[in-house]
């Protein structure tokens, strides 16, 4: 068999990681055939996500595949509509491979989804299907939702560029809710590029906020839970902190906020 063009090299490598290592990771609740995604694959529109290849939380609607949302409860459910940001990404280039794993309603219970550096260890929840896909070499990108810490948990297991967009940045109609207050959309990306290139197509008014000074100012904040911390947590939040400093930025203290006390128990 002679190597697919380099136009196609993208998909071809993803379909080539999937049957290689889904039967083990496990990161994937619906895929479209592989037939499908080839004819897709050619038709697939000029934006800042064009032949990307996308896998979606299964709390995430999708017109073309069913979203059960972790849970047995909706199994078969086929939304009518693509959620807005599904839409968005298939307008920026960006080809649907499948749905991702999510825990039942993003929640705690898990699913069959594991590390994919260590099929002994867990993903991390709830989005564990869509950073164990990028992890994997699966998709390029992949969508996850945060409602405490389930975009940013899954990417530090794994190992991959998380990013969990500001509140309200970022449509959420077609996402199922967990708690609307807090409930964001996030997602995954080989590199820093690729999660830049999902938030232009997502949020391009974005793309036109001032930018970051050269030296910019972070705030280091330990609040009332600290203490709780492991000691290698610690570590590599000073590891960070030191390493931000050796890059020219300035790293300050910030007391911890007497309104947030309780937060965490309350949420």
């Amino acid at each position: 068999m002679s190597d697919p063009p380099a136009d196609d090299a993208g998909l071809e490598e993803a379909l080539a990681r999937i049957a290689e290592r889904e039967p083990e990771v496990r990161a994937w609740r619906a895929l479209h055939p592989p037939e499908e995604l080839r004819a897709r694959w050619a038709e697939m529109p000029a934006g800042p996500l064009h032949r990307v290849t996308l896998g979606v939380k299964d709390i995430i609607d999708t017109a073309d595949l069913t979203t059960e949302r972790g849970s047995p409860i909706y199994a078969g459910h086929r939304p009518r509509a693509d959620a807005a940001c599904v839409a968005l990404a298939r307008a920026g280039g960006a080809l649907v491979v499948g749905k991702t794993v999510s825990t039942e309603f993003a929640y705690t219970h898990p699913g069959p989804t594991r590390n994919p550096h260590d099929p002994a260890h867990t993903p991390g929840g709830s989005s564990s299907g869509s950073a164990a896909a990028v992890a994997a070499g699966m998709a390029r990108v992949a969508f996850g939702t945060q409602t405490a810490g389930s975009v940013i948990r899954p990417g530090s297991f794994c190992g991959v560029p998380a990013f969990k967009a500001t509140f309200g940045l970022v449509p959420l109609t077609g996402v199922h809710p967990l708690a609307p207050s807090f409930d964001t959309l996030g997602w995954y990306g080989r590199d820093l590029d690729d999660v830049a290139a999902v938030l232009e197509a997502l949020a391009p008014a974005a793309e036109g906020a001032p930018a970051l000074p050269t030296m910019p100012r972070i705030g280091l904040y330990r609040g009332e839970d600290w203490p709780a911390a492991e000691p290698a947590t610690a570590d590599a939040l000073a590891a960070a902190a030191g390493a931000l400093r050796a890059a020219g930025a300035e790293v300050v203290e910030v007391a911890p906020a007497p309104p947030l006390a309780g937060l965490g128990e309350a949420h």
